[in-house]
């Protein structure tokens, strides 16, 4: 259960530095390889974080094992540890993560900045649906 704790500490930590650097992503981002790197950084660690989170869960509930990232999410589903259409959708985060680790050249900052950055509650409700789910049992 610490392990989780720390995790779940450690995505909103990430998630406190996206929403500090979020009000100037549209301006920065494009011209500011410092800044740029700060923000791919970040979203990197908060989505490989969701996925290590999901997968903690999984080894401690004794769930079946994913194949893929994306899995892992849909296995929190069928779990019930989150609700199954919030898991289906949120397993995107996984191709995400996919793209930052090795696409990273080819990133809008247009996609960035208006889309990915203003997606940020998604995470939040994905932590509060895991503690939901976790203090269920």
């Amino acid at each position: 259960m610490e392990r989780l704790t720390q995790k779940i500490g450690r995505i909103r930590e990430h998630l406190r530095i996206l929403y500090l650097l979020r009000p100037e992503c549209h301006d920065r981002f494009p011209v500011d390889p410092i800044f740029r790197g700060a923000v791919l950084h970040y979203l990197y660690l908060l989505a490989d974080g969701c996925i290590v989170l999901a997968e903690l869960i999984i080894r401690m509930r004794k769930l079946r094992l994913p194949q893929t990232y994306a899995e892992a999410f849909d296995i929190l589903g069928e779990g019930a540890v989150i609700p199954a259409d919030f898991a289906y959708t949120f397993a995107a985060i996984a191709g995400f993560r996919n793209f930052l680790a090795h696409d990273y050249e080819k990133v809008d900052s247009v996609v960035i900045c208006a889309e990915v950055m203003k997606r940020l509650e998604d995470v939040e409700q994905y932590l509060q649906l895991v503690e939901e789910g976790i203090r269920k049992g």
